[in-house]
């Protein structure tokens, strides 16, 4: 059994215009010691991240307190949007049409394509251990369809103001065999 720890982002400074580059609130690093400590008692035995800066600081103290080198994949990176990418209809768009995207943008399938591609080579590599994924709302959301084609825009909404937040999901080989939700940090979504 493999299982996967997949860490969405705290609260980002909504502010900062660079997306790679755009910090987490205050408030992000206080909440990114609930990650610590929702997997304090749980061995990890490998990291990886998205490259972007606001993934990276949420998961780091975890990484550090349980002795990892943090492993950082382009492909894991959040959907790339294009101007005015991120208001609350073109989310529901992209939702209803896998395959749309904005101009210079990203559709959901090609953001889901390279991270599921970077998920199936991590199990093949490190079958049995458990890993600590540093991730956005997007890219997991398009990770979850993946595994369950009945997670969907509304499934997408109900975890957007969650910042941080966990969930495992265990797989023998590379099938899905289970899941569960171990932390919930609301916060407003100040992208919408």
């Amino acid at each position: 059994m493999t299982s996967i720890y997949f860490v969405r982002h705290a609260q980002p400074n909504h502010a900062w215009e660079n997306d790679r580059t755009r910090p987490l609130s205050e408030e992000g690093v206080e909440d990114s010691e609930k990650v610590v400590e929702a997997l304090s008692d749980i061995r990890l035995d490998y990291a990886i991240c998205s490259p972007y800066l606001r993934s990276m600081d949420t998961i780091k103290n975890c990484a550090e307190a349980h002795n990892l080198q943090i492993h950082t994949d382009e492909r894991l990176r959040e959907r790339e949007k294009g101007p005015g990418g991120n208001t609350l209809a073109l989310i529901e768009k992209r939702w209803s049409d896998f395959d749309y995207h904005e101009e210079g943008g990203e559709s959901l399938r090609m953001a889901q394509e390279r991270n599921v591609q970077a998920l199936m080579e991590v199990l093949k590599r490190h079958q049995g251990e458990s890993i600590l994924w540093g991730t956005h709302g997007t890219a997991l959301s398009t990770i979850l369809y993946h595994f369950d084609n009945t997670y969907n825009f509304k499934s997408f909404m109900r975890i957007i103001d969650f910042m941080p937040y966990i969930i495992r999901l265990d797989f023998d080989g590379l099938k899905l065999v289970g899941k569960e939700e171990l932390l919930i940090v609301e916060k407003e979504y100040k992208g919408k």
